[in-house]
């Protein structure tokens, strides 16, 4: 069964065409300073991967100590110029894709497209930020656009037929910083990508500790903003809020 499950920040599971795909892993509940809320990713979650996507280098997309939880035999696909950042983790197979590059992951192609983002990690190397599309083998495949970390951009309109976009909606924060999505923008965003269905991702996972007792908001508001303002602007698509752990369909 085609299906999506959203585990929190940016992290998803997609098992599309038979081929499982976990993007972007944080598998820990504790991160430098900011705490999960929600449930954790199970182990079952990461089980009988095909691959990994990772969309930057930032410390909320790219987490050594989660990567290393996985099997090391799964294939890394990750923007090119990344490989100094995982070089801890030993000898990888490790599949470096630029913007418009594309890789075959069992029967899918997950081709690597724009994002709008900073690709610098913290005292470490740079990369530019990507999504990544992934589509069924064959011309009447299904298909998912993860986004990771984006601004919204003109060439999101060109994107092609998407049956479910992952949305990025707000941070890991009380504010956001250049190069997010905040809920208006992410359904600008919708507006441009037309997909069938949206599910907002990367919101009310990871907090700074303690700052949830006296603003809590930004753990629970941004996704029905979201899904609000893309009733009225993305009428068409069809936004799915699901909790870390829950799962929907693809289409």
């Amino acid at each position: 069964m085609d299906q999506v499950a959203f585990l929190g920040h940016a992290t998803t599971l997609v098992d599309l065409a038979g081929t499982r795909v976990l993007t972007d892993p944080i598998l820990r509940d504790r991160m430098l300073h900011l705490q999960r809320h929600g449930p954790s990713p199970r182990p079952e979650h990461s089980a009988g991967l095909d691959a990994v996507l990772l969309s930057h280098l930032h410390h909320d997309h790219l987490d050594i100590p989660s990567l290393r939880r996985l099997d090391p035999d799964i294939p890394l696909v990750v923007p090119a110029g990344a490989r100094p950042a995982l070089r801890k983790l030993g000898t990888r197979d490790i599949r470096e894709l630029r913007v418009g590059e594309t890789a075959e992951i069992g029967n899918l192609e997950v081709t690597a497209v724009r994002a709008d983002h900073s690709g610098r990690r913290a005292l470490g190397p740079e990369a530019d930020a990507v999504g990544y599309v992934l589509r069924e083998s064959g011309d009447a495949g299904r298909s998912v656009y993860f986004a990771g970390d984006t601004d919204i951009h003109d060439e999101m309109d060109q994107l092609g037929d998407l049956d479910l976009a992952l949305i990025p909606v707000w941070g890991w924060g009380p504010s956001l910083g250049p190069g997010h999505l905040d809920p208006e923008r992410a359904a600008a965003a919708t507006a441009l990508l037309r997909p069938r269905v949206a599910v907002p991702i990367h919101w009310g996972t990871f907090y700074p500790r303690v700052m949830h007792r006296w603003k809590p908001e930004p753990l629970r508001d941004p996704p029905h903003r979201y899904a609000t303002e893309s009733a009225r602007v993305a009428p068409d698509t069809e936004v799915r809020i699901l909790q870390p752990g829950e799962t929907t369909g693809v289409g």
